[in-house]
């Protein structure tokens, strides 16, 4: 009973320092929130969430001082070239991703709090690297700049100003997935639902594999790929795979019809993919559900003009040649 008590009196103060840590690192104050952890860590030198948010904030902070010019072989990137310092923060977020993987936490809601205020932290020291070289709106019309000051926007938490960058960006990058995708992931965060699910099927149409999936923070998506990895696809296939699904469960329903140059372009992706798949290549697994979904596509168009029904239905039974478990689900 007395260790119980010592356990639970511990506790509070413990929670306490690690909230302190993460309001400190929300602010950028990576030192104050080190220094929170340590004290926590001087009560419990076990905690698992001491433990833990220690080693991930002091991840960022050797991959920070690495853009700077001090490790990680990024001596080249010079403290005055903040764009490069900037691009050098985001792109680590990969290797992020792989350290919590090889630390078993890849995939852990449990230290989501931590997760959070390490975003918000390490996205407001990249967007201060790339408001700088926005300065007096000269760089308003780069659209490489644009996207990653809306995204970082994004991961601050600020929609609005998240919102006016990606516009400004999706207007340079019509045809960009993950342009596209960053913009439809803020529709939803803010609750424009309609804008949200045609961006998420224009995205995933343009270009699966630029979708930055790990990246998105709204329910809409998140949940579509918790259920896409519950039928087995992981990687750069559950890529292929969410746009299918989405359909499926009614989620990309919000479709527009397609320009006579669209619909051109369309066939002829179609026609290439056919082709490519006969060819038996290593990434079949990629490129039968990218072809699926453009048959979809195909069906929407078909539908939406009134054409002649023997065309729709030589497209399903395309979709039921390469999957008849999709074709099924889908007719159903």
């Amino acid at each position: 009973m007395r260790l119980a008590k010592q356990a639970m009196s511990e506790e509070q103060p413990i929670q306490r320092l690690i909230q302190k840590a993460y309001e400190n690192l929300k602010t950028s104050d990576a030192a104050s929130a080190i220094m929170a952890l340590e004290e926590a860590l001087r009560i419990d030198y076990e905690n698992p969430e001491v433990v833990y948010a220690l080693k991930c904030i002091q991840w960022w902070l050797d991959r920070i001082k690495g853009a700077e010019g001090g490790v990680q072989g990024s001596t080249h990137l010079k403290q005055s070239d903040t764009y490069a310092r900037g691009e050098f923060i985001l792109s680590q977020w990969d290797a992020f991703y792989g350290f919590l993987d090889r630390i078993g936490e890849g995939d852990s809601s449990e230290y989501d709090p931590c997760h959070y205020a390490i975003k918000r932290f390490v996205f407001s020291t990249a967007l201060q690297s790339f408001e700088d070289i926005l300065g007096d709106g000269i760089n308003q019309h780069d659209p490489e700049l644009l996207l990653r000051v809306g995204r970082c926007y994004k991961g601050v938490g600020n929609y609005e100003e998240a919102l006016k960058y990606l516009e400004q960006a999706v207007r340079f990058k019509r045809e960009d997935g993950e342009a596209l995708s960053q913009l439809a992931d803020v529709n939803a965060l803010m609750e424009e639902t309609r804008s949200a699910k045609a961006l998420f099927r224009e995205a995933f149409f343009m270009d699966a594999q630029k979708v930055d999936i790990r990246s998105m923070e709204s329910e809409m998506i998140l949940r579509l790929r918790d259920r896409v990895k519950a039928q087995g696809y992981t990687g750069r296939e559950l890529l292929e795979w969410i746009p299918i699904y989405g359909c499926l469960y009614g989620i990309f329903s919000v479709k527009r019809e397609l320009k006579q140059v669209e619909l051109g372009r369309l066939k002829q992706s179609i026609f290439t993919l056919e082709n490519a798949i006969r060819g038996k290549p290593e990434d079949l697994d990629l490129l039968i559900p990218r072809l699926i979904n453009r048959y979809f596509w195909l069906i929407d168009h078909y539908e939406n003009v009134q054409e002649d029904p023997a065309l729709i239905a030589e497209t399903l039974l395309k979709i039921k040649i390469y999957d008849p478990a999709i074709y099924e689900r889908y007719i159903g």
